[in-house]
């Protein structure tokens, strides 16, 4: 792995827990628009993907898509953002990394601007050169589109210098999408049969065995230098 020079993280289910805050604003969305949904672990779905795919799933037309994810985002801005928490030992892995001198990206669906309000929530924010997520008018959702975005501004890089990390489908499926190498984690949202069907690069279970990974690799290929 010392090919690799940038290193993109996707967010929710990857660097941190997320599902309280979203679940719990999923559901007072649908409860707006006439819908009971209890069971919080019902709403897992909606953890990863852009909220017009999984409102879509869910059986909105885009209209109502909308309007769910208006009111979605006004209790997620108030406080969803903030129920949530980081994964066991991304800290310690993000300082490593950066200590090595990869270029830390975070490549998310979520809107950038309450992308960037969570990495300063936890203090990670400044480990990452940059923070690439969604526009707030529904644009650039697609983690395709978001990671195209990345590698046109990291233009100076070979294709193979890149590699995206996410727990979901959509992450590697973006990462084949433009070309570059992923790792699967199957510690966040998306199973390993999930992650395992659009083959990913690499697949692990656990943070220490994505930092194992990566600093293992650098270490070797630096012996081999």
């Amino acid at each position: 792995m010392g090919k690799y020079k940038v290193i993109l993280f996707d967010l929710d289910g990857t660097l941190s827990d997320p599902k309280e805050g979203i679940t719990k604003s999923v559901q007072y969305a649908l409860q707006q628009m006439g819908f009971e949904e209890p069971e919080l672990d019902d709403l897992e779905s909606f953890i990863g993907p852009p909220l017009q795919v999984t409102f879509g799933e869910y059986g909105f037309d885009e209209e109502n898509c909308k309007k769910a994810i208006n009111l979605y985002r006004e209790r997620f801005k108030a406080k969803g953002m903030f129920e949530n928490k980081l994964y066991s030992n991304i800290p310690s892995l993000l300082k490593s990394l950066k200590e090595l001198q990869y270029k830390l990206v975070v490549a998310t669906s979520k809107p950038t601007v309450f992308s960037i309000q969570i990495l300063k929530h936890f203090n990670i924010d400044h480990y990452f050169e940059l923070v690439v997520g969604s526009n707030l008018d529904g644009t650039r959702t697609s983690k395709t589109e978001i990671i195209q975005y990345i590698l046109d501004r990291y233009n100076k890089h070979k294709l193979d210098n890149f590699i995206m990390i996410g727990d979901r489908k959509h992450d590697i499926i973006g990462a084949n999408n433009t070309g570059i190498e992923s790792i699967g984690v199957t510690y966040g949202y998306g199973s390993f049969e999930e992650l395992s069907n659009v083959n990913p690069t690499y697949i692990v279970n656990s943070v220490m065995e994505l930092k194992n990974m990566l600093i293992g690799s650098h270490r070797k290929s630096e012996e081999l230098i």
